[in-house]
């Protein structure tokens, strides 16, 4: 049978590609957004949220003039938030958690019963690791991240209301386990795809979100505060970004239907598994270890440029004449998370004895813009974006590559919960966009006469 439908998909491709072309010249013809982006790249504006903001351009006379990048949570700058937790020497992801869903920041009594509810939930349903996780693996774990999320609507006592206190206590439940699903479903993976031995390490009520990941995941439990301390940070950075990101808004526009909180949040994962959002780390990453194999000499710039150069070219790497880590929809002059992560990543490749190696990633960042302007002819500016460190940062914290978009779902759960509520709760509108129909008009022709 299987051999059967090859054969008529092999016969029958030719006939989809030709009817799934539209000439681009009807986007403009028709001012359709593709993409849902404007044509200076911006997004199209499509909502509201008083959630996130991600900042990189001011109005100037009414045109769009170039801004440094700011992430704004609830009002209070990203910058200001790790700096506040950096000072007191605390983590601040579960913080972080608090603000997104309640809208201000915890005083001392309000953080300590919060972590500790997290902490006391971090444990799955009985019978799901084994019934759920461990009978049927996945080669990926994002999709056994999205399948343990939709599994959940059976553990769950009352899934479809979407009452306020509902969606809140269904997001404290997702947020408190992901970090659990990921582990779990990286374990199951590691074991019955490659061969490693199975252990399951049970969560602790007593550590915070970064020092659970790193107690589950490795078979030691061992991990060192300065590797913690990284790990909350790039939570923390990836928490939330707004609702126009690709898993953000797929979230919101499962919720508006008011479905449950398990099938949009599954959506979401769906979205952020995607090469072009949650996967971009993992190219770059790859991208840099190409570089480490062809350029003789990491500290020559003009060797380093000239690889780049044939990346653009598409003559080396994937051919795509793309240097991933550089560029990104919002941000041009600077990602505030990109300058955040990239402080403790220094710190931490010396900790491990990769600094030769940070100081490429740092040369790709500071020499790739301009290749890319001569590429592209273009005086527009480009930045690193946060996908260029934080590969570096999981990958020297010795977490597999498999593991990198999980953990970046683990981190923007909070945001996708935070918006599903926003949206239940506030819009109760059915999102509904309109698509151009552009099919030429032809008559129907009875069967004996085709």
């Amino acid at each position: 049978m299987e051999k059967r439908l090859n054969a008529y998909v092999e016969k029958m491709v030719g006939a989809v590609d030709d009817v799934n072309k539209i000439n681009p010249e009807y986007f403009s013809k028709y001012n359709v957004k593709k993409g849902l982006r404007n044509s200076d790249g911006s997004g199209v504006l499509v909502g509201l949220t008083e959630i996130g903001e991600v900042h990189g351009y001011v109005l100037y006379e009414g045109e769009r003039k170039e801004d440094e990048g700011r992430l704004i949570y609830r009002g209070i700058d990203v910058v200001d938030l790790v700096r506040g937790f950096q000072q007191e020497q605390r983590f601040g992801f579960e913080e972080v958690c608090y603000l997104l869903l309640f809208g201000k920041l915890p005083n001392k009594a309000q953080i300590d019963e919060f972590t500790s509810l997290l902490g006391d939930m971090r444990t799955l349903p009985n019978g799901f690791t084994e019934d759920m996780i461990l009978k049927a693996p996945s080669s990926d774990i994002m999709n056994k991240l999205a399948r343990s999320v939709l599994v959940s609507y059976s553990y769950d006592n009352d899934p479809d209301s979407i009452e306020a206190k509902n969606l809140l206590r269904q997001s404290i439940e997702l947020i408190a386990r992901f970090p659990t699903m990921a582990a779990y479903g990286f374990q199951a993976k590691s074991h019955y795809y490659g061969g490693q031995s199975l252990y399951i390490h049970m969560p602790r009520p007593d550590l915070s979100t970064a020092e659970n990941i790193l107690h589950m995941i490795r078979p030691d439990n061992k991990y060192t505060r300065t590797e913690a301390e990284i790990l909350d940070l790039a939570l923390v950075l990836h928490a939330e970004h707004g609702g126009g990101n690709n898993s953000t808004f797929a979230a919101r526009v499962v919720s508006s239907t008011e479905t449950d909180t398990y099938s949009a949040i599954a959506a979401a994962v769906g979205s952020l598994k995607g090469p072009k959002h949650g996967g971009a780390n993992i190219k770059a990453m790859q991208m840099l270890e190409d570089i480490k194999e062809n350029v003789s000499d990491w500290g020559d710039d003009e060797e380093v440029k000239a690889y780049l150069t044939r990346m653009m070219n598409r003559e080396v790497f994937d051919r795509a004449g793309l240097i991933y880590g550089l560029g990104h929809a919002v941000y041009t002059l600077s990602d505030p998370r990109t300058i955040l992560l990239k402080e403790k990543a220094h710190n931490l490749a010396i900790e491990k004895g990769r600094e030769k190696e940070f100081l490429l990633y740092d040369a790709v960042e500071r020499i790739g813009p301009e290749v890319f302007s001569r590429k592209k002819g273009t005086s527009k500016n480009i930045c690193a974006n946060v996908d260029l460190y934080s590969g570096f940062v999981y990958n020297a914290l010795g977490i597999p590559t498999e593991l990198f978009t999980p953990l970046f779902a683990v981190a923007r759960i909070v945001g996708w919960c935070a918006h599903r509520i926003e949206e239940v709760v506030c819009m109760q509108k059915i999102i509904r966009p309109a698509y151009k129909s552009i099919t030429m008009p032809q008559p129907f022709v009875h069967l004996e006469e085709r």
